[in-house]
């Protein structure tokens, strides 16, 4: 069996809302993320070296057509869950943040490596969390 190559990063993070300018006035108003591409079914924003991706609920059913090939049929639903890296100086601003936007912090955890984790949720109900460095061995 050939080696199997190495997984360089997590390019991607896909999302689907409900309501997409409800999404964008999130991401956009409380985040601080500039979208680097939108259109009918989808908006994306850079955070880091990866793309946040939202989706249109509905809007991805279909195989999707471009001038250089084809996008597959993908879906999803509300509830998921990811995280933002974030500096440990910068978690009582976010939690400012999240309160002048009277975003409810849900939970947070100190973590054994020393990493701090902070969880609130955005308008489709996915978990969000801001992480500071130290909660695994490669972060």
């Amino acid at each position: 069996m050939p080696a199997t190559p190495r997984l360089d990063a997590v390019l991607e993070t896909g999302l689907y809302v409900a309501d997409m300018a409800r999404a964008r006035r999130f991401y956009e108003t409380v985040l601080q993320l500039e979208p680097m591409f939108d259109d009918h079914r989808m908006t994306a924003y850079p955070v880091g070296p990866s793309a946040l991706l939202l989706f249109q609920q509905g809007a991805t059913h279909q195989t999707e057509v471009l001038p250089g090939g084809s996008i597959p049929p993908h879906r999803g639903a509300g509830g998921a869950h990811y995280a933002f890296a974030v500096a440990a100086a910068s978690l009582d601003d976010w939690r400012s943040r999240l309160a002048a936007h009277e975003i409810d912090i849900e939970g947070e955890v100190r973590w054994p490596r020393g990493a701090v984790s902070v969880y609130f949720r955005d308008p489709d109900d996915n978990l969000l969390e801001l992480v500071t460095p130290g909660i695994w061995a490669n972060y």
